[in-house]
This record gives C-alpha cells, sequence and structure tokens, in this order.
C-alpha cells in the first residue's frame, strides 16, 4: 500500500498514524511537508491529528488552503481514499472536502478520554474490516469536535449513509450521556458522497497495537489495506 501522511507546523499525531500504517503493511507511508505541491502516486492520503498551523484563525482553516491540499483535492476527486483524523476532520472540512464544520465542544473544554463508538457502515474502504453496529474503543483529545451541520445536509448524511460513527455507550446506546462533545446526532465520522474521503475525530492510530493497551483501531488500517492493495 502506497500511502502518504500529510506534515503541517503542528502536526503531532503523523509520526503515531505513520507507525500504524507500517505495521499493518509493512511498508513505510511517505511523509508529505505542507508546502509540497505534487505527490506522487499514492493509494492513500491521511491528514493526521494535531494543531495545524497552530490552530490560528480557525482550526484547520489555514492548513486548508497550503500548497499540498490542493494536490489531496486533486486525488480525493480522483477517488484515491483520504482519511482525516480529528484536526485532519477539521482540515476536511474546511478544505469542502466534507461538509459541516467541528465546533467547540460544548462544555467548552478540551476532552482527552477513551470514548466508545458504533460503526454505522461497512461499506466503505475504511469500516470494510467492521461490522454495522459493532462497538468498538477509540481515543479522542480535541477542543474543536462538536460536528454541526445545517438540517438538509444532515438529513443527506443520515439518507445516503454517509454517517461512519457515532458516539455511543459500551452497549451502542446513542444518547446525551455517550456523547463527549455535543456533536450533532452523535456524529463522530463521516464519509463523502463517494465513501472515499472520512473524516473522524477519533484517533484509531492510538490504538492500533496491543502495547498502547488495545487494538480497536488496528482494522481501520487493515481494512485500507485490503481495499488497496
Amino acid at each position: 500500500m502506497r500511502a502518504a501522511v500529510i506534515v503541517f507546523p503542528g502536526s503531532n499525531c503523523d509520526r503515531d498514524v505513520a507507525l500504524a500504517l507500517q505495521q499493518v503493511s509493512g511498508r513505510a507511508p511517505a511523509m508529505i511537508w505542507h508546502r509540497e505541491s505534487a505527490l506522487p502516486a499514492l493509494d492513500l492520503i491521511v491528514v493526521p491529528g494535531g494543531f495545524s498551523y497552530g490552530d490560528y484563525l480557525r482550526c484547520g482553516a489555514i492548513a486548508a488552503h497550503s500548497p499540498v491540499m490542493r494536490a489531496v483535492r486533486e486525488r480525493a476527486l480522483a477517488g484515491v481514499p483520504v482519511l482525516g483524523i480529528c484536526n485532519g476532520f477539521q482540515v476536511l472540512t474546511e478544505a469542502g472536502l466534507l461538509p459541516g464544520a467541528l465546533l467547540r465542544n460544548a462544555g467548552l473544554r478540551f476532552v482527552c478520554k477513551d470514548v466508545f463508538l458504533r460503526v454505522e457502515t461497512e461499506g466503505t474502504p475504511f469500516t470494510r474490516a467492521y461490522r454495522a453496529g459493532q462497538v468498538v474503543r477509540l481515543p479522542i483529545a480535541h477542543n474543536e469536535g462538536n460536528y454541526f451541520t445545517d438540517a438538509e445536509t444532515h438529513a443527506r448524511l443520515e439518507g445516503e449513509g454517509r454517517v461512519a460513527f457515532r458516539y455511543c455507550d459500551v452497549d451502542g446506546a446513542v444518547d446525551a450521556a455517550a456523547n463527549p462533545n455535543g456533536s450533532l446526532a452523535g456524529i463522530a465520522g463521516i464519509v463523502d458522497e463517494r465513501g472515499r474521503v472520512l473524516g473522524m475525530m477519533p484517533h484509531p492510530e492510538r490504538l492500533a497495537d496491543p502495547q498502547l493497551g488495545g487494538i480497536d483501531g488496528r482494522a481501520m488500517f487493515e481494512g485500507l489495506l485490503a481495499a488497496v492493495g
């Protein structure tokens, strides 16, 4: 699998996801600096978590206009899978690759803990190694993870099966008590119209190895490997 991880000033999860990709695929991903304007031939692009450009102006807003994101947008439109994690999800919404916005957490505090997610679809390259309805545990660490969009877009996301993950309790129930940031309908991750771009706030790379305390995130990378070779 020819993968690349985009690196911005302020990225702090780029090495974590690179290690997860290498452990699953046996091949180290290319680390692409934000100033690059061209990309090599790739099977997967990851926009990692962190605080790109120090989160100045608005989370992900400056990164969305960096030279490399023009190339990422072109590859996404050509069908190359793109995974945005945490700050990467914010970058993808700011870049127009995914709808909606990530607002301040409802409690107005940074949240860092493990959460439970319910897998809503298995029909994407990112979720094919899970099963619909499966409950997984992944970490979150964000201050602006409160997903919001207008009612029309929300209805379209739900109607087209584009909600990939929802916050839930250990039994899979979606309610306010299980929602760590106030996200609309408990949404933790969404895909684009073709299911080839995924943005999610939780970090699969942080639970992809037994030494990290769990492997619920590993299936995402294994599924991607199976999907793209």
